[in-house]
C-alpha cells in the first residue's frame, strides 16, 4: 500500500445534452443528466422542462440535501420560504435543506431549469416514482406523500401537496 502517493485514474463523465434516462409525465419533462450512481451518491443533475401553467412541485423542505435552481430557458417561478421569485434565463437560487419551497411555470410559455441535489440521495428513483405514482388515476396521496418521505421531501401541507 502507497500511503506517500495518489493514486490517478480518469474516472470523468462527459454527459451531451440529450444523454440521460427521459421521463415525461403530462407537461413536464425530466433528464437524468448525473446521477447518484455516477457520483457515488455525491450529486444529481437533472434537465426539468416545464410547459407552460406546470406544477414543478408545491412546497416542501428537504432534511439532508440542498437544491439548487438554474434557469435555462423562460421564467420559473420559485417559491423561498414566504416569498416568491420570478426567475430568468441565467438566474440562480440556492435552496439549503430546512428551507421550505417549490416551483412552477405559470407563464404561457415552456420553461426549462437546471436541478442540482447535494448530495443526490438517488433522487433518480425519486422522479421515476413520481412518474408512476402521478400516472394513476386517482392520484393516491398515501403514496404521493410515502415517496415524497422516502427521497427527503417532506410537504408543507399535505391537503395540497400534490402537483396538479
Amino acid at each position: 500500500m502507497d500511503y506517500l502517493n495518489d493514486k490517478l485514474e480518469n474516472r470523468a463523465k462527459i454527459i451531451k445534452p440529450d444523454d440521460g434516462e427521459h421521463l415525461v409525465l403530462d407537461n413536464v419533462s425530466t433528464n437524468l443528466m448525473l446521477t447518484s450512481e455516477h457520483t457515488n451518491d455525491q450529486l444529481g443533475i437533472y434537465y426539468i422542462t416545464l410547459g407552460a401553467g406546470a406544477v414543478g412541485a408545491k412546497p416542501h423542505y428537504h432534511r439532508f440535501m440542498d437544491e439548487t435552481f438554474m434557469v435555462r430557458e423562460g421564467i420559473v417561478t420559485v417559491q423561498v420560504g414566504e416569498e416568491e421569485h420570478k426567475l430568468q434565463k441565467g438566474d440562480i437560487v440556492y435552496v439549503p435543506r430546512f428551507t421550505p419551497h417549490g416551483f412552477k411555470n405559470d407563464q404561457q410559455s415552456e420553461a426549462k431549469v437546471t436541478l442540482i441535489f447535494n448530495p443526490a440521495a438517488k433522487r433518480e428513483g425519486f422522479m421515476r416514482g413520481l412518474k408512476q405514482v402521478l400516472s394513476s388515476a386517482p392520484v393516491n396521496p398515501d403514496d404521493f406523500l410515502k415517496l415524497y418521505n422516502k427521497y427527503d421531501s417532506y410537504p408543507l401541507d399535505t391537503n395540497q401537496m400534490i402537483p396538479r
